[in-house]
């Protein structure tokens, strides 16, 4: 039998540590890592329903009604009933979401850099290329993250 190279381990305390650093980060923000995900989504595919919402991040639709009905309430999301079925509403940013992602937007970029800062640049290149062949060979989407199937 053959030993564990304990990169699971390694991958499971790293990727624990990363997103606990990025929820303390965001906190001052009044926004959690699920949150900004649906944010993100919803910035690149302006008019999707909950379902498909749902779909696309992978989440459980009763976790994304509670997601979307906080982001509502902090006036970033906005449900507007369909033009062409009645019966679904349509989900939009805010027009002071915009602010709000800018400002995550820059916690991203200084969360990224203090990951990253004992690497040069040829081996973050190589982190990136090696992470990407072991999320694309476990299944792993990009728009997806595990955090979003919790209840």
């Amino acid at each position: 039998m053959n030993r564990p190279s304990g990169a699971a381990l390694l991958l499971s305390q790293i990727g624990s540590h990363v997103s606990a650093e990025f929820a303390r980060r965001l906190a001052p923000l009044d926004l959690r890592p699920a949150h900004v995900g649906i944010l993100r989504v919803l910035a690149f595919r302006p008019g999707l329903n909950q379902q498909e919402l749902a779909s696309a991040i992978g989440a459980v639709p009763s976790r994304v009604v509670r997601l979307l009905d906080e982001l509502s309430e902090r006036g970033l999301v906005e449900r507007r009933r369909s033009a062409t079925d009645r019966r679904n509403h349509e989900l939009h940013l805010s027009p002071a979401a915009s602010d709000r992602l800018a400002e995550v937007r820059k916690v991203v970029s200084e969360h990224d850099q203090a990951l990253v800062t004992g690497l040069s640049a040829e081996e973050l290149e190589t982190l990136l290329t090696l992470l990407g062949k072991l999320a694309e060979s476990q299944g792993i989407s990009p728009a997806g993250h595990p955090g979003y199937r919790g209840q």
